[in-house]
């Protein structure tokens, strides 16, 4: 089994390679174009800016090569955001695979809701998905965002923060998760050990 996870200017990669050696992975933390098209799976994780972010992946080619992929793609965090059409963080037009566009917490109604979105939070899962089952609905995972995917077709879990939102996505062989699962416990375990077995 070859996980690469892609290199680029956003951090948090670390945590999420030593989360899949708990579960026995070895993945390679990569750049390279030929290695991660011959991966079995390929995990774009991120935390950062989407403006900042997305010139990176344009600059390196990265953006069509994530988009040209064939096997399964996970995406986390901005990871998740960068693959929707575009993101408000510094108005990114971002990579286009889930149609669904990227938009800020407004606590303007509600300022007891403190932003960023931080902590643990529910998760719900919708039947007939190989990402996160039923058995993980209702559990909890770990957030850290300021922005959100809306409730889309391409949703496959949502949560509740001032307004639902989009946990995780996916579209053909894409999945993306908004939460940690490098930093989600037991629940974000399984999560990773599904994708793989995806």
């Amino acid at each position: 089994m070859k996980v690469a996870i892609i290199k680029y200017n956003a951090g948090n990669i670390f945590s999420v390679l030593y989360a899949l050696k708990r579960i026995g992975i070895e993945a390679e933390v990569t750049d390279d174009f030929d290695t991660i098209r011959n991966a079995d799976k390929v995990i774009f994780p991120g935390v950062g800016e989407a403006s900042t972010a997305m010139a990176y992946l344009k600059e390196k080619g990265l953006d069509s090569l994530i988009k040209s992929l064939k096997q399964p793609v996970l995406g986390i965090c901005i990871g998740l955001q960068l693959m929707c059409q575009s993101s408000e963080e510094g108005n990114a037009e971002c990579m286009g695979i889930f149609d669904v566009k990227v938009q800020k917490f407004d606590n303007s109604s509600c300022p007891e809701f403190k932003i960023p979105h931080m902590g643990w939070n529910t998760i719900s899962a919708t039947a007939g998905n190989s990402l996160i089952t039923e058995e993980q609905n209702n559990a909890y995972a770990y957030f850290v965002h300021s922005y959100y995917a809306p409730v889309c077709k391409h949703t496959i879990s949502q949560c509740d923060y001032i307004t639902p939102f989009s946990a995780a996505l996916h579209k053909d062989n894409f999945y993306a998760t908004q939460f940690h699962p490098e930093k989600s416990g037991d629940l974000g375990e399984q999560i990773l050990k599904n994708f793989i077995l995806l």
